[in-house]
Order: structure tokens, then sequence, then C-alpha cells
């Protein structure tokens, strides 16, 4: 059995040197596993799913080129490489030691990868003198185009390129010549998708060619505790939507470059001695392609402009809508500039200091005026228990690494006789292990695999649990059969329980009809420290073992009113209930697939899954960069909850609607306070704080033209209601395919807001909502 250093899981190898944990990880689905396409029959443990570099040829040692090493360790046993489209068959980790890795040309990555540096000490990738190609990672290569498309073909759809990483790694370009184009970090990509803990070393020089990040496509995605030093652009950005977190850009020409967008959010972002801030004039007014951008809780030193704008507040177009909250300058002279050398926004005196408290461009709807706006406005009502005491900022938490502690603090899930084959029933041995890490103040390590389970999984207070490479729990059988009786597959806390759990880097998911199905139920309630969910996901067909694939579940646009129930996933894909409060959620995606992840074309499939995120929480609750999408009743409901930070969510309707219309094929459960059609619920949900929200409804029966903004009709009528909430706040909401934006029946008032009075690059954008 192949074995590896402890740090890989990730603990520190370098304090325990002797010790060595069994790498168990497992691909059940995968062709080399013995398995058929539909994935059935026993394992042979031969595809592999951790991979250490030097186990390939990689040196690490600063002198030899190790790129073909690296890129064998990526390619090799069958995997998903560029012009595959995707595959969820073939999960991998790619694992750096410590060291220094030659490169001379780009690493490339694949689908379904994790690349993951030792956390104790990172190790350093270094581009080579003569390296000319686009980037050294480059997570979506170019394939050869054709006369129509001379600058070829993303090697996957980026809005399709779902489950990767990077993190711990530093990307060192400095050898490269100033004036030579290179990027650290190519990366157009989706959800399920992070960076963290990077750091990108540039040349300094003026007029220098280097870029940290590149992103010009994709739907994603998260980012956080990232540094970045020197280069033309820290960040080059284009995508329709992402989260920002925790980065530090030093010595940069533009630390952020938004080259277009629909809306992302910044926090916590911290620039100093740039020329610019954040650039989001995409050259001139007439060709403005950013929609909109939040900028909240972060600082600007030693710039002598804060943020280039091409905004015109007399413009029909809402195009390059900003927000910025709690901005503090220091020694910025021009704090918001036009691209005539204009200030708009007076910054600081050389050597002095401020703090932008709240400030937008673009439309702002409020109860006092609707109006466009390009000046100081009321900030956001923030919820002093959402904030971290020391900062005043909102609270964050970055996802736990573990990197200091001994092997013996992790208990592996296969070893306590869990299969992960996708087969056998590992209800019992996963729960044994649950339990008995969180008695021994462990943390369960699960592996690669697939964890078929036919009863709910209880995750009590005090659990930890990590996976490797993205594992899946995945329900089945009669128990989650039943829409009348809805039991959990993952139940986290029983209800009333009290405590901490912290998941990370894990897939829930069903298999087959799963009608009464919750994949998580939160019932924790956290006090002291906020309990967390880090690139936790849940995943309701689409993929292989799920029995909810093409071949099960095609799409059947032509059959009107016609619903296979064997294709009624899930009944809710989270349900936070009453009791649970100090809930802190960071790059979570709860997806219904709209088409076959394992099918070479994307062939759209019909999979019912009842509700999104059911939102009772009783108190403090941060979304950071969560999506919700396909499911039936909606997408995101807050019900009852006091104290919610809301930062760039983003939905898609179910494609199949209104063939047939909501609640169909579900029925109403007042235990979830479903909302009633085409009337609704009533709702209490009060100190609501959204910052960025991005809700697209693209499709009527898989027929997309309702989506665009010149179709006569739309794709529904309404997207976002408010009902009875108090102090609710929303900036940069952008909405797709719907006649309004906004009902609002809070507070006494009766408020819509039409997509048609605030069109933008492509949805609808309202800077200011209150």
């Amino acid at each position: 059995m192949e074995m590896f250093d402890v740090h890989l899981i990730p603990v520190a190898a370098h304090l325990i040197p002797s010790r060595k944990i069994a790498h168990q990880g497992k691909a059940p689905f995968h062709n080399n596993e013995g398995n058929s396409t539909r994935g059935r029959g026993n394992s042979t443990g031969e595809y592999q799913v951790f991979r250490n570099v030097k186990d390939f040829g990689a040196k690490g040692d600063g002198s030899v080129d190790d790129t073909a090493a690296i890129n064998r360790a990526i390619s090799s046993g069958e995997r998903c490489a560029p012009g595959c489209q995707s595959s969820t068959t073939s999960p991998a980790i790619i694992y750096f030691p410590s060291g220094t890795y030659r490169v001379s040309s780009p690493i490339v990555d694949y689908y379904y990868t994790q690349i993951i540096g030792n956390p104790n000490s990172p190790p350093v990738i270094k581009a080579t003198s003569n390296f000319s190609a686009i980037a050294v990672i480059d997570g979506n290569p170019y394939l050869p185009g054709n006369a129509d498309h001379p600058g070829g073909f993303p090697g996957w759809l980026p809005v399709n390129l779902f489950y990767r990483q990077i993190r711990n790694l530093v990307i060192d370009v400095t050898n490269v010549p100033a004036n030579s184009s290179i990027q650290c970090i190519h990366w157009p990509t989706a959800q399920a998708s992070s960076l963290q803990n990077v750091e990108f070393r540039m040349s300094q020089a003026k007029g220098n060619q280097h870029h940290g990040v590149f992103i010009e496509e994709g739907s994603g995605g998260f980012l956080s505790d990232l540094k970045f030093t020197g280069g033309l652009n820290a960040v080059y950005f284009g995508s329709q939507q992402f989260t920002v977190r925790n980065c530090t850009i030093n010595n940069a020409n533009n630390a952020i470059n938004m080259v277009w967008d629909w809306g992302w959010t910044f926090q916590s972002i911290s620039i100093n001695n740039c020329s610019v801030g954040l650039n989001i004039t995409n050259t001139s007014p007439t060709t403005q392609t950013v929609g909109s951008v939040t900028f909240i809780d972060s600082s600007i030193a030693n710039t002598p402009v804060g943020v280039l704008t091409s905004h015109q507040r007399n413009a029909t177009f809402t195009n390059g809508s900003l927000v910025l909250e709690n901005v503090q300058l220091e020694n910025v002279p021009a704090a918001v500039q036009g691209v005539d050398n204009a200030t708009i926004l007076d910054g600081t005196p050389e050597g002095g200091s401020g703090t932008i408290a709240a400030w937008a461009q673009g439309h702002s709807y409020t109860s006092a005026s609707q109006s466009a706006i390009a000046g100081p406005i009321p900030g956001i009502q923030r919820a002093q228990s959402l904030l971290d005491k020391t900062t005043n900022k909102y609270y964050t938490r970055s996802k736990p690494q573990y990197a200091s502690l001994p092997a013996s603090q992790f208990l592996s899930a296969r070893a306590a006789g869990a299969t992960g084959d996708g087969e056998s029933d590992d209800t019992q041995p996963l729960q044994d292990v649950f339990i008995r890490a969180a008695g021994q103040g462990k943390i369960v390590f699960l592996d690669a695999g697939v964890y078929r389970i036919t009863r709910t999984l209880s995750i009590p207070a005090g659990s930890k649990l990590v996976g490797e490479a993205y594992p899946v729990i995945l329900s089945s059988g009669t128990y989650f059969a039943n829409m009348q009786d809805p039991k959990p597959v993952v139940q986290v806390g029983k209800p009333d329980e009290t405590g901490c759990v912290e998941l990370s880097d894990f897939i829930v998911g069903t298999q087959g009809a799963q009608a009464g199905a919750v994949a998580i139920e939160w019932n924790l309630g956290s006090d002291a420290t906020p309990s967390g969910m880090w690139d936790v996901h849940v995943r309701i067909g689409g993929f292989a073992g799920s029995n909810l694939q093409l071949a099960d579940c095609p799409a059947t646009p032509d059959q009107n009113g016609v619903v296979n129930e064997k294709c009624i996933g899930a009944h809710t894909a989270m349900y936070v209930t009453k009791g649970a409060r100090g809930l802190y959620m960071e790059n979570v995606w709860l997806w219904t697939a709209d088409h076959d992840l394992d099918d070479p074309v994307f062939k759209n499939i019909t999979v019912y899954s009842g509700r999104g995120l059911n939102m009772q929480a009783e108190k403090d609750v941060w979304l950071f960069g969560t999506s919700s999408e396909h499911h039936t009743l909606y997408q995101y409901q807050i019900a009852s909850t006091r104290a919610l930070f809301a930062g760039q969510i983003q939905t898609e309707t179910a494609y199949y609607q209104p063939n047939p219309p909501a609640p169909a094929p579900f029925t109403l459960d007042p235990k979830f306070q479903d909302p009633v059609f085409p009337a609704s619920c009533s709702s209490d949900a009060q100190d609501i704080s959204i910052y960025g929200a991005g809700l697209y409804s693209f499709f009527d029966n898989y027929n997309n033209s309702c989506s665009f903004p010149q179709s006569p009709t739309a794709c529904q009528r309404s997207i976002l209601r408010i009902e009875r909430g108090q102090n609710i706040g929303i900036y940069n909401l952008n909405t797709v395919g719907a006649t309004s934006m906004v009902d609002d029946d809070g507070d006494g008032r009766s408020v819509v807001v039409r997509a048609a009075d605030n069109r933008g690059v492509f949805p609808a954008n309202v800077a200011v909502y209150r």
C-alpha cells in the first residue's frame, strides 16, 4: 500500500518525520478501478488519487527543471485533460513538498484537481528566465482554434469548470524579464473552485508586464489569503461573479484591474504602494464592460488613485456600479477618479488618513428616493454580533488546514472500516468514527471515495472533518425516499445541541429517487466561536454513481407536465433550523445538476430538488461566496434569521420550469415555511446584509431566448421577494431574465423594481437597495 508523509493530509511532517499515514483514497467510478462506465464492479485500486510530485521525478532543489515531472503527476492515469469537458471519475490531489521547483513551461492543471503545497513551508514554483508561455500554472489552456476563432478555444468551458483548488504555494516569476508578459496563474473557472494561501512574486520594475492571477471568463468562485508583490496587474479579473477575501497587494501598477464582470465582492483587501488601487474603467465609458463591484472592509495606502472609474452618472445603463464601505485611506490623493483625471471623491492630503464610511455610484432605491447617485450614502446598519470585535469589520475565518497537528490527531474513515467504494453501506463505520473522533478531540480524515449511506449520519458537537479530493457522502435507499417524511443525510448537531463543528472539502449527494433527502441539516448552536463550513458542497444528480445522469433523467422539454419520479433527487439541499446560530459558510455550492458532468457535450438532464438553502437560524450567519442553483421552490429562503451577512450570493432558476411550474413535483411543507404560489410566505427576518447578489433565470423550459435583455418576454416575472423583513440592505443586486428585480412588501411598503429601468452590461443592476 502506498504511503505518504503526514503533512499531506495536511499535518506537519517535519515535526514527526518517522510517522507515516497510509494513503487509501480511491476513485471508485474510474475505469481503471475495474468498473464499467456506470461504475459497477469491484475496485482494484489501480487509479491513484494522491500524487506527490517527487514520486514522479520532481526534485524541488531549485536547479533541475521539474516541469515534465510535475505535469506527469497531474496527467497520469486517464484523467480529464483539456478538451474532455468534464468528469467526476478522476479526482486527484497533486502534492508539493517544500522546496523550489524550477519550471520552463506551464504546469497544466486538470479537471477535478487540487494542487496543494506543504502549509508549514509553502513550496516555491519558480519560472525560468526563458519562460515564454501564458502562465506558470495554466488552469484552462487554450486549444487550437479555427478560421472563426483563430485565438483558439479554452480547454474547458469556463462556466462549467468546477471542483478545483490551488493552495499553499509561492509562485515566483522574478527571473522572467520584466518586459515579457507572464501570468502566475491563469484561472478562468466556475463554482466550487478556490485559490487559498498563495503568494505571488513579480517584477517591480516600472512598465513590467507581469500579472498575478488572470481570469478572463467563468462563473466563480472564491479567492482568499493571497499576497501579491509587484506586477503590471496584481490581479486581472473578468468573470460573471466572484468573492475575494483577505488579500494583500504591494508595489503593483494596478492592484486590481477588472476586465469585465457582472458582480464581484471584495472584502479585507490591503493595497499598498500601487499606482491605482481598483481599476474598473476598461478603457472608456463607451466600452464599459464592468458591471458592478462591492469593495468593503479594506484599506488603500500610498496609492495616488484609490479607484479609477469610467462610470457616468447620467448614463442610460448601470455599467460600472460601485459601492465602497468602510474603506480606510492613507496618503491617497484621489479616492475615486474618472478617466478624464477629474476627482469624483476626494482622498486624503499628503501623509493624511481617513475612512470612506459608505459611498456609491449607480442606481439607488431607498425609502427616501429612487435615483442615479455618485456620492456618499447611509451605510448598511451592521449587526454588531456579525463583526470582529477588534477591527469592526465583518467576522471572517479562513479554512483550517491543521498544519501543526501530529498524525495521531487524525482518524481515517477507511482505516475505521468505511470502504468509500460507492457500493457498500458505509453508514455505521462512518457514524462510529465521527463519534469516536469527537469524543477524543480528533479530526476525521475522509479519504477520497464515495461513501454510500442508508440512514442519517449525525455529526456531534466538537467534530472536525476534512475531506481528501472531494469525497462524496451519498444517500441511498428507501429511508430517504418519502417526501412527506424528510430525513437529513448529514445532520450537524441534534436539536438544541451546542458547541462548535468544522467541516471542509467534501460533497454531499444523493443516489436515485430520494424525495425525502435533506442533504445537510444544521441544528447546532455555536456561541463562543462560530462553527464553519469551507468548500463543502451539495450535488444532486449529474455525476457517476448518482443514478441521476443522462441515461436516467434526460431533459424532456417537449413533454408537458411529465415528471419522472425516479429523478426526484432531494427534498432540500440545506436546512438551517430555528435553534441554530453562529454558522460561518465559505465557498459552499448547493447545486442540482442541469447537465450530466460525465457527458462529453453537457447534455441537459432534468433532476428535481425541492429547496436550496432554507435559512431559519436564530441568529449570526455569515455566507461568503455561496451559491444555490436549480432547486424548485427557491434557491435561498431567509425565513426568520436575525443578523446575516451574505457576500456575493449567486442563483440560477431551474432550467425546466415552468414545465412543470413550482411547486411541482413537490408538496408544500409548513415546517420549512414553504412559499405558496402565486402568493408567498411570511418572514420576520431582520438585520440581513447582502453585499453583492447575482440572481439569474436563463431558461424557460430549456429555451434561453427569454434571458436576453432585448427579449419581449422574460423567463420569469419576479426573482427576489422581501416580506415583513426589517433592516434589509442590499448592495449591487444583479438579475437576469426577470421582469421585476425586487418585490418588497416589507416595512409596510410595496415596492417593485423593474429590470427595464436598470439595464447593465447583461444583468440589470441596482447598486443600493435599502
